[in-house]
């Protein structure tokens, strides 16, 4: 079962799974890896075949907030970057805990030492409609997508258009190399589980046997 604290996800979230619960495309959450917008926690390494992105709940939250203002209020990217870059001192959570608002395709937030609302990009003061995002429905839809066939725990498979026919834990799309990269830096079975909670131990086991048996 997921472990929820403090109203976050414990774990990660594969590029697949951000895609869909967010609306965003893998293409364009790669995009914005490689151009520096939005980086994954676990960043795109080594060769391309075995590229590994992860985001937390934080980030997900974060790019929920992001898809919304670029596909529902048509907000350019241009428009994120200078937001992004005008609130930096704010730090990375800027798009999950700061309370943005959009007119006319413009982003705005409160101004803390003003207290009034104000055009991101050029200081304006303005009147809006707030963008919210729920966490709490975020969280029952990554509970949702989640959910896992018992009959897949302890088993590895490949699948065509699955991860590049590449193992991955069956039920899952993590990749089994994830898994091995995970325990040949030390991890144990219950760190690996709490990165990864769709996972269980007979998965970790199936894992090494794998490996073993390759």
């Amino acid at each position: 079962m997921d472990s929820f604290k403090n109203g976050e996800v414990a774990g990660f979230f594969s590029e697949a799974q951000v895609s869909r619960l967010t609306g965003l495309s893998i293409r364009q959450l790669r995009l914005w890896a490689k151009s520096g917008f939005f980086r994954a926690i676990i960043d795109p390494r080594g060769d391309p075949a075995s590229t590994i992105a992860l985001y937390d709940f934080r980030e997900l939250a974060c790019l929920r907030v992001i898809g919304l203002l670029r596909k529902k209020h048509g907000v350019s990217l241009q428009e994120l970057r200078k937001t992004r870059d005008r609130l930096s001192d704010i730090g990375p959570d800027l798009w999950a805990k700061t309370t943005l608002y959009v007119l006319r395709k413009r982003v705005v937030f409160v101004n803390p030492e003003t207290g009034s609302r104000e055009e991101v990009t050029s200081g304006q003061g303005v009147l809006s409609i707030p963008l919210r995002v729920v966490s709490g429905e975020l969280e029952k839809e990554a509970r949702q997508l989640r959910q896992r066939d018992p009959a897949t725990i302890g088993h590895i498979e490949r699948k065509r258009g699955l991860a590049n026919n590449r193992p991955v834990i069956a039920g899952t799309r993590v990749l089994v190399d994830t898994v091995l990269s995970f325990l040949e830096e030390g991890f144990d079975h219950a760190e690996i589980m709490r990165q990864f909670p769709v996972l269980s131990e007979k998965d970790i086991f199936a894992v090494i046997h794998f490996k073993e048996s390759a």
